[in-house]
């Protein structure tokens, strides 16, 4: 009877550890910029401004840089679809570090806005993460009072990265 209560503690443990519990579909575990197949794609628009640099959507995907040449406004329905071409390595280096200093509590959120990006003329930022077939994206508001005091930094973080691209 020991014995018996022993193999079915076993198998109870075993079967504990093998099942994954969490089989959400829209879960992306972030890993770093060197990882084959991961891009994180940011920007910024301003819908009361005019220029070239009111839009700007930078593509981060394996150790190279990309600029989008259709500078389109973002919307919510569906993630952002540019046409990129490659900016030089020193450019590159400009902007690699936002691929670490990605918040991953960004992860958790359920919405894709986040804010009122751009309602008060403040503007917004666009963040995209695709990772293995999965593509989740954001549109975050750049008025601090309005969003998580997690994405401050990282806000600060795409903001000073683009000052530097341009």
């Amino acid at each position: 009877m020991q014995k018996r209560f022993q193999i079915v503690s076993l198998l109870f443990c075993i079967s504990l550890f093998a099942c994954d519990l969490d089989d959400d579909d829209n879960e992306i575990e972030l890993f770093g910029p060197s990882e084959e197949g991961s891009t994180l794609i940011f920007g910024h628009f301003f819908g009361f401004c005019i220029g070239e640099s009111c839009i700007e959507i930078f593509k981060l995907q394996n150790g190279l840089l990309f600029e989008d040449s259709l500078d389109l406004y973002p919307n919510s329905s569906s993630p952002y679809d540019g046409e990129y071409t490659v900016l030089s390595n020193e450019k590159y280096q400009i902007a690699n570090d936002l691929f670490l200093s990605f918040p991953t509590e960004l992860l958790d959120e359920t919405d894709t806005i986040i804010g009122a990006p751009d309602a008060a003329d403040g503007g917004g930022i666009y963040i995209e993460v695709i990772q293995g077939g999965k593509r989740r994206y954001w549109l975050i508001d750049q008025m601090k009072n309005n969003i998580p005091e997690y994405l401050h930094p990282f806000i600060d973080d795409v903001n000073n990265t683009i000052q530097q691209l341009q």
